[in-house]
């Protein structure tokens, strides 16, 4: 069989491959695309988009319940599982098929199976019908990671979890055990404790959210055990001992073990990319702890091979895998390409209260060497946030004092996770103290915190 040639072939349909396709398209290329499972990949169908949804389902339960804080009356609020768990994967069907209509538009031709690079510029697709011979000068990873298995934690489904398992879930926690509280593993534990799941949440380092500026987790952990979360850090979850319907955790903080019971565990305890089987080390592709190893530019070290989002590497994300695409889209037609800078790349948490920020943390631009000025605002000050009944959370700038430079930025309350673009762009734009100090920010709106809090880092804030 006469293999079909292309002059891209993306391997992998999530928000960094889809998005490189259609970039590469938009300039002139005859673009393939192949994926083992769905289009959209995780983001789309198993990850932060049917979360939103579901996260966006339990906001709603907890407003129904302040109804009486706003003057309005709810009888006897409820919810069911199954519902909200269908509204989310309609969610993600009905994003799933916007990507389909986005490759016929592009004029992307879809291959729905396997892929193997059995050579370099050659990728084989095996599916159900048989197998498919491709051959490209250019090819692009985008296949994505998967979520991390330790030892003893294993996900099975019934008892014990895994991001999957919790969009889907067989039954509704009682007694909910979260391994894990980077974003994914605090953005479930808000989900079900809102729904009423008595939760505790195991973190391994010293602090919820570790990621995060100090400030910022301490703040956003007092607002989780307000909830009636459980927060144990420097713990480490040593066993799980499965029952028929319960789960014995063998929990260690400093040295001692405790024994606690739960009916569920979820595991988010990180991931691990999607290298194997692919051909990659035939190749000479260099990969270092799962994750291929590559430059600025996204480059393999293999002609004519890239790799882009979870599978080259933190920030795990799925807007640094989309601009990462549209990069090499571009250094393969020959145009100008920005290479991503990873502390450019902001991060949100969609828990209660949310979570955004950009840039260093205040630890970090100190351990870098920067001389700095610190600015924050609280929620408490702000007209439409206490006007929304949203009066917990704080702003927080960081400033290089000899420049002016924002160093970073870092937020914690309701919508900060639409908020954050702000400082984003100010930091694209090398936009310094003064620029931002003598912007007009819009009254009343949550984003005049942002501009207090610039003003509070040089002394001067007004409403404080």
């Amino acid at each position: 069989m006469a293999a079909k040639n292309f002059d891209l072939i993306v391997i992998g349909a999530g928000p960094g491959g889809y998005v490189a396709a259609i970039r590469a398209s938009q300039l002139g290329k005859n673009v393939a695309i192949v994926e083992r499972e769905n289009l959209g990949g995780i983001c789309l169908n198993w990850g932060c988009i049917p979360t939103k949804a579901m996260l966006r389902s339990s906001e709603v339960f907890h407003l129904m319940h302040r109804a009486k804080e706003f003057g309005l009356t709810v009888e006897k609020p409820g919810y069911d599982l199954d519902a909200v768990v269908k509204r989310s994967r309609g969610v993600a069907k009905q994003m799933e098929s916007g990507i389909k209509h986005l490759m016929k538009k592009n004029k992307v031709t879809v291959f729905m199976g396997e892929a193997t690079i059995p050579a370099k510029g050659k990728v084989s697709v095996k599916s159900e019908a048989g197998t498919e011979e491709l051959t490209a000068k250019n090819i692009v990873l985008a296949t994505g990671a998967r979520a991390r298995n330790l030892p003893g934690l294993e996900a099975d489904g019934e008892r014990v979890w895994s991001y999957r398992h919790a969009l889907v879930p067989p039954h509704m926690p009682k007694k909910l055990l979260v391994i894990g509280s980077g974003a994914i593993g605090i953005e479930f534990a808000s989900f079900y404790n809102t729904l009423g799941a008595d939760t505790t949440v195991v973190e391994v380092l010293d602090r919820v959210l570790p990621v995060e500026d100090a400030e910022i987790s301490a703040f956003a952990k007092k607002q989780f055990v307000k909830q009636g979360m459980k927060i144990m850090e420097k713990s480490v979850v040593k066993q799980l001992d499965r029952g028929k319907d319960k789960v014995t955790a063998h929990i260690e903080t400093g040295g001692k073990v405790e024994k606690i019971e739960f009916d569920t565990v979820i595991s988010a305890v990180g991931i691990v990319g999607n290298t194997e089987g692919l051909g990659l080390e035939e190749l000479g592709v260099k990969i270092d702890r799962t994750h291929v190893v590559t430059d600025e530019y996204c480059r393999t070290g293999v002609d004519g091979l890239y790799a882009i989002g979870d599978i080259a590497g933190a920030p795990w994300l799925a807007h640094k895998a989309s601009h990462e695409g549209v990069m090499v889209a571009d250094l393969i037609a020959g145009k100008h390409a920005h290479p991503v800078k990873p502390e450019s790349i902001a991060g949100c948490t969609y828990c209660h209260p949310q979570v955004a920020s950009v840039g260093y943390t205040e630890a970090k631009a100190k351990e870098l060497g920067y001389d700095i000025k610190v600015g924050r605002f609280p929620f408490i000050g702000n007209g439409k946030a206490v006007a929304l009944g949203e009066p917990e959370g704080m702003v927080k700038t960081i400033f290089d004092a000899k420049t002016g430079e924002l160093l970073g930025a870092h937020m914690v309350g309701a919508e900060v996770t639409e908020l954050i673009q702000g400082y984003v762009i100010g930091r694209q734009l090398e936009t310094t103290e003064e620029d931002l100090m003598n912007t007009v920010f819009p009254h009343p709106t949550l984003s005049e915190m942002m501009h207090e809090s610039v003003l509070d880092a040089y002394d001067r804030v007004i409403h404080m």
